[in-house]
């Protein structure tokens, strides 16, 4: 169980990675609106930080407390910015993908690995939402500034509540795209990430252009999936002019990204696949 959880989880920060063109972000193509990172430095980050899903998967096992999650979390975080000299590549993913090994590790039944996502995003709910809400919170975080100025939930309350638009939005895009474009895993995950773009109010986009930074986004991505999305002639010209648009603009969808890496977990555990 362990084993299976550790490597679904490192494999969807790599699948993720290499998702392109996905507008404003960092990809084995390019860097996307960032200029202090690259490929290499997400694949280091990976590296560094999927042992301790391992320990997170444990924990849950044991039905830790979230200070114990939270515990585990930060020595991953450290782990992080050792590997890529002080940058935050994937504080989000830990968080997030953490919680959901930590829930796969709660409600393992000790037979072959087997678990549906909507009933581990529940187990995230009913496990730690209360205490995710009451954790001390980073303030001087770039969501924590976003989530205060502009009133948006952030990841915090996304995990707190089970995931909803992961589960709700992420899923049924991915799979619609695995089906609709069976031999192209790519266009399927760049089909829920513009699902999410459409959606989630995404702090790191708050962060780098504010309201109408937001605005804009959920825009293009509502447009793209409109017109077709990876169904569409071109799609990944459209795609890719999207992205030159989001890097004119410095604009970075972290979140939205973190939110796929979790799709493609819960994608990977339901049903023990």
């Amino acid at each position: 169980m362990i084993a299976h959880v550790t490597a679904s989880a490192g494999r969807s920060l790599i699948e993720e990675l290499h998702t392109w063109p996905k507008p404003g972000l960092v990809s084995h193509v390019d860097t996307g609106s960032h200029r202090d990172m690259n490929a290499a430095t997400f694949v280091a980050s990976a590296a560094a930080i999927t042992p301790f899903f391992s320990l997170l998967a444990e924990a849950g096992h044991a039905g830790a407390p979230m200070s114990e999650l939270r515990r585990i979390g930060l020595a991953a975080e450290r782990a992080m910015l050792e590997a890529t000299c002080g940058i935050n590549t994937h504080r989000g993913a830990i968080f997030g993908l953490g919680l959901v090994c930590a829930a796969a590790g709660l409600t393992w039944s000790g037979q072959r690995p087997h678990w549906q996502a909507a009933a581990l995003g529940d187990a995230v709910r009913r496990q730690w939402g209360r205490s995710i809400l009451d954790r001390p919170v980073a303030r001087d975080s770039h969501g924590a500034r976003a989530r205060r100025r502009f009133g948006a939930g952030g990841a915090p309350a996304e995990a707190a509540a089970g995931f909803p638009l992961v589960l709700e939005v992420a899923l049924p895009a991915l799979r619609h795209g695995s089906g609709a474009v069976p031999h192209d895993p790519e266009a399927a995950r760049i089909q829920a990430f513009f699902a999410l773009l459409a959606v989630v109010d995404d702090t790191n986009l708050l962060h780098r252009g504010g309201a109408e930074g937001l605005q804009f986004a959920q825009k293009a991505a509502r447009r793209f999936l409109d017109d077709g999305g990876v169904l569409q002639p071109d799609w990944r010209g459209k795609a890719a002019a999207l992205h030159r648009a989001f890097v004119a603009r410095h604009l970075s969808p972290g979140g939205s990204a973190d939110l796929l890496a979790i799709g493609l977990l819960l994608d990977a555990l339901d049903g023990g696949t």
